[in-house]
């Protein structure tokens, strides 16, 4: 008896360590950080997205939040205080950009939005 109670024991333990691992493994595989560059064809400000086109032609959908960040780019108010795009107006359709993002379920994510044309030209003018 004791010998069953013991393989039972194990037997539940390690399904737990199994599943416990798989919904880790999900976890860290829907925080990995992704980038893109290209092109801003459009910012639409009532559904917080941009998309952003690359060399290849190829249109990626990107939302922002409060808590992405934002280089290069004029912001007003509260945004420039705290950092977040949420109230940005300086992105610009034509712009060249770096996003940074996160996926899950098919949704893009910006962490950090950089506005690359500015930087390009005041390097070029330096």
């Amino acid at each position: 008896m004791k010998f069953a109670s013991k393989w039972r024991v194990t037997l539940l333990t390690a399904l737990f360590v199994l599943i416990a691992a798989g919904a880790w493994q999900q976890a860290a595989a829907e925080d990995v950080v992704h980038a893109v560059s290209g092109l801003v064809k459009s910012v639409d400000k009532g559904t917080k997205t941009i998309v952003v086109t690359t060399a290849d032609g190829t249109e990626h959908t990107i939302k922002w939040t409060d808590k992405t960040t934002m280089k290069g780019v004029d912001a007003t108010g509260k945004a420039v205080a705290s950092g977040s795009v949420d109230t940005y107006d300086g992105l610009k359709e034509g712009a060249k950009v770096s996003v940074k993002y996160t996926e899950k379920g098919g949704e893009k994510t910006a962490v950090a939005i950089k506005d690359a044309s500015k930087a390009t030209a005041k390097a070029v003018t330096q």
